[in-house]
């Protein structure tokens, strides 16, 4: 009864949690939408413009986004290409800096004074919908690349066999075999793409140029006119495509789509095949590398474009102006959001998971509810919710809303995993008279270990880089390294705001490697 009564308590208090760092927020954002702000924002002359631009730079973007990383993913999954694992970690390098950087990126290669604008005579303009595109599939392919590579690699070779026996051609086999297992995947990666690419304002506010969007929009209301009955408006139409996404996913759960896998697909050896999955790697591998490199040219030019002399004096510069503090700032952010984030996680999928009933199936639902919100709207329902109370404009506020902002994806990985785990454990163990919390530290914890260093990295590297929520709620000080880009971008120091995103990116690498040394070892233990 005992034990009962503190499962219960347990879930309730995790409930409610959910219920002040989620629900409560969005509601008291919604709640300040008046039927005259509600009509003063939608028939502004910027509003449906904005809508437009918004859904058309979103689709077009996401069609180009799936279809690049369905081709890669393919190469890496099913032809007999070499340094697979190198190709598949570059195709992911561009999520470990913010969206802004790859419209920095741009801007850098293709703008006004651009190192390609300038060395080719480009006459065309990175700025507008094209731009924003760019930009956007630059920030969104290697999500949808981990989507596909994942799926790909489990698919159960024996019907490809069947179907070859068979004497089906590879375009049947295309259409009728690998397009229903992929469809499930594609949908999700659809939604999931579109929702980023919609709800981020880091590329248009770039590159946008006059082509504004509905996220741009909110950001100069919310951020640049401190309007948040505006920005509550537009904020509850951000809600929408997110939601949608969010419904989508949650009538069409994860399934197995193979079943038993007897046999994993076979790469093709066709010497054609090779030789063009080599050259569409080398493409992508050069379209990922090629901001980056932009950055560095800028960031150790004398004066870009007009003195090419190697000089050290940019670096310095944006170390005197506190890049290394606000690093030191952002590093602590991240430590500690992870921390705090994995632990949240970890509890709420092992209730969710391992003590099934109706308060489990409820915070399953709750759980995930933060995947559809977006960043910018979860920073000014914080702002709207949290104003005036004792964590505004301190570390805890952004500790707290990038733990919520980030926590679905860790949470779903280690509920995974958790369903995985023998589920006897806990009875075997009550059974022997051995208490519920060492059972978890002795038993369950190192079998998951794996999975709680990937969640710690997620969080670490995701909060490192954010610029959504946080530019509404960063304290004075100290604030995050990633918000100089837009202060420096903003004063036209370019070379500035390119070292920062290296130092970013160079964090995050770091990050990476240490995580992945530190599983590679517990596994070995």
């Amino acid at each position: 009864m005992k034990k009962s009564t503190s499962k219960v308590i347990i879930n309730i208090s995790i409930a409610l949690f959910f219920a002040v760092c989620v629900i409560a927020p969005i509601i008291s954002m919604l709640c300040r939408i008046t039927p005259r702000e509600f009509k003063g924002v939608v028939t502004s002359p910027q509003f449906f413009p904005a809508v437009v631009n918004s859904v058309t730079t979103a689709l077009v973007a996401t069609v180009i986004s799936l279809i690049l990383a369905l081709l890669s993913a393919w190469c890496i999954q099913r032809t007999d290409i070499k340094c697979k694992a190198l190709f598949s970690i570059i195709f992911v390098i561009p999520m470990l800096i913010p969206s802004i950087s790859h419209a920095f990126g741009l801007v850098a290669l293709f703008g006004a004074n651009g190192i390609l604008t300038n060395f080719f005579h480009l006459d065309g303009s990175v700025y507008g919908f094209w731009g924003i595109v760019t930009g956007s599939v630059l920030y969104s392919f290697p999500v949808a690349f981990l989507m596909f590579s994942s799926i790909l690699e489990y698919e159960d070779g024996m019907t490809y066999k069947a179907a070859d026996v068979l004497g089906i051609p590879a375009g049947s086999r295309f259409k009728d075999i690998t397009l229903p297992y992929l469809k499930k995947t594609i949908i999700s990666a659809f939604f999931a793409v579109f929702t980023m690419i919609v709800t981020d304002y880091g590329v248009p506010l770039m590159v946008g140029g006059k082509t504004t969007t509905l996220s741009v929009l909110m950001y100069n209301k919310a951020v640049g006119m401190i309007d948040y009955d505006s920005g509550s408006v537009i904020g509850a139409f951000l809600l929408i495509p997110a939601i949608a996404a969010f419904v989508v996913d949650l009538l069409n759960p994860e399934r197995s789509q193979s079943g038993f896998v007897s046999e994993r697909a076979e790469p093709n050896k066709s010497g054609v095949q090779k030789i063009l999955s080599y050259i569409f790697c080398a493409i992508i591998c050069i379209c990922v590398f090629a901001p980056i490199a932009s950055f560095c040219v800028m960031v150790f030019e004398t004066k870009y474009p007009i003195d090419p002399t190697p000089t050290l004096y940019h670096i310095q510069k944006t170390m005197s102006r506190g890049a290394d503090k606000y690093l030191i700032n952002s590093l602590l952010y991240s430590a500690a959001t992870a921390i705090t984030g994995t632990a949240l996680a970890f509890v709420c999928s092992y209730m969710t998971a391992r003590l099934k009933g109706k308060f489990s199936r409820g915070l399953h639902l709750i759980s995930i509810t933060s995947m559809a919100i977006p960043g910018i709207v979860l920073g000014l329902s914080y702002v709207i919710f949290f104003h005036g109370s004792p964590i505004y404009e301190t570390l805890m506020i952004v500790i707290l809303v990038n733990s919520i902002h980030f926590f679905a994806s860790p949470y779903l990985m280690m509920y995974n995993t958790l369903g995985k785990v023998n589920p006897n454990l806990e009875a075997v163990g009550q059974i022997l008279g051995i208490r519920r919390f060492f059972m978890i530290k002795d038993v369950i914890i190192p079998k998951v270990r794996g999975t709680l260093i990937e969640m710690f990295s997620y969080f670490f590297v995701n909060s490192m880089m954010t610029i959504s929520a946080v530019s509404f709620l960063a304290p004075p000080a100290p604030k995050p390294v990633a918000l100089m880009i837009n202060q420096f971008e903003a004063q036209l120091l370019m070379e500035s705001a390119a070292f920062v995103s290296i130092m970013i990116l160079a964090a995050n690498i770091m990050i990476k490697c240490i995580s992945g040394l530190i599983k590679r070892i517990s596994e070995n233990i």
